[in-house]
């Protein structure tokens, strides 16, 4: 299987209506949005989508009406991880991913397993799954780190499993799989803050919260870097700088829905245990995002 996630992938976010439900035309309209603002893929129900708080029937419409939406203009990445192998096994045994073109899985979270552990975790979801795998590192949320070794022993031995997505923020270690990993194995960035840096090295695209808001702005720095245009896409790299720090002062997805929410795409509305940016936040993001030239 070869990696079709490259480039500018877009992390979802899940809009609510104000009684809490989610809210399917401003999630048309994002989805709009996106595709408009010339995303090469959709990455749906990961962390930005606030997925641990959606109910199972949820994940299945918000999926199913991505689907109709987009109609195969561009691949769609579906989330499906968890920390409880057999139960992960089971649900994409069971899944019906008509319309869905790969699956990101995250690494197991909470219950800490060991290298070994993580790898025969993503052995077991390698060996269920048809479609094409995208691991996902982000110890931050995980508590777990998939170190170099391990990611390039994934790559080596399981041949569905086409890139991993990186949000560890550790170069050393994401250079060293780089470096050594199979030729048709790719890195997407995790980051948008690190994402500039990480084309530069050799990585095939991002996973981006930031390009929810900025599609086509982010879209051209990231495009152009793949294309070796460095000098093109480091200004655009700067001028979002802040933008970027910004973003996570209140955590994901409470700095993009607010800006999301000034641009009216979707509702400042998130479910419980997350709750909407500050004040603070909410006013310096949205003055950065009016001195952006689009």
């Amino acid at each position: 299987m070869k990696n079709i996630f490259k480039g500018l992938g877009i992390a979802l976010v899940t809009p609510f209506h104000d009684n809490g439900e989610v809210d399917y035309e401003a999630l048309e309209k994002l989805i709009t949005y996106q595709l408009s603002g010339g995303v090469d893929f959709l990455c749906v129900l990961g962390s930005t989508a606030e997925t641990p708080c959606l109910t199972n029937a949820e994940k299945i419409s918000i999926k199913d009406f991505t689907v109709e939406k987009v109609k195969g203009s561009v691949p769609i990445l579906l989330g499906m991880g968890g920390n409880c192998t057999r139960a992960l096994i089971d649900e994409i045994h069971d899944f019906d991913f008509k319309g869905v073109d790969g699956i990101l899985s995250v690494c197991p979270y909470y219950n800490k397993p060991s290298q070994e552990g993580i790898f025969r975790h993503f052995k077991a979801v390698s060996e269920v799954s048809n479609l094409p795998v995208v691991i996902y590192n982000v110890p931050g949320r995980t508590g777990d780190n998939i170190t170099s070794e391990t990611t390039l022993r994934i790559a080596q031995e399981l041949d569905n499993v086409v890139a991993i997505k990186e949000a560890s923020g550790k170069i050393d270690q994401i250079e060293e799989i780089l470096k050594n990993k199979r030729e048709d194995f790719d890195v997407i960035s995790g980051d948008d803050s690190i994402t500039y840096e990480l084309l530069s090295i050799g990585a095939q695209g991002v996973i981006s919260v930031v390009g929810n808001a900025l599609p086509a702005r982010f879209g051209k720095m990231v495009h152009e870097a793949m294309a070796g245009h460095f000098e093109k896409a480091l200004p655009i790299h700067h001028q979002l700088a802040e933008i970027y720090k910004l973003l996570s002062v209140d955590g994901n997805p409470s700095g993009i829905k607010s800006l999301l929410s000034d641009m009216e795409l979707c509702k400042n509305i998130l479910r419980l245990p997350l709750v909407p940016a500050t004040k603070g936040t909410k006013e310096a993001l949205m003055k950065q995002y009016q001195q952006i030239s689009i």
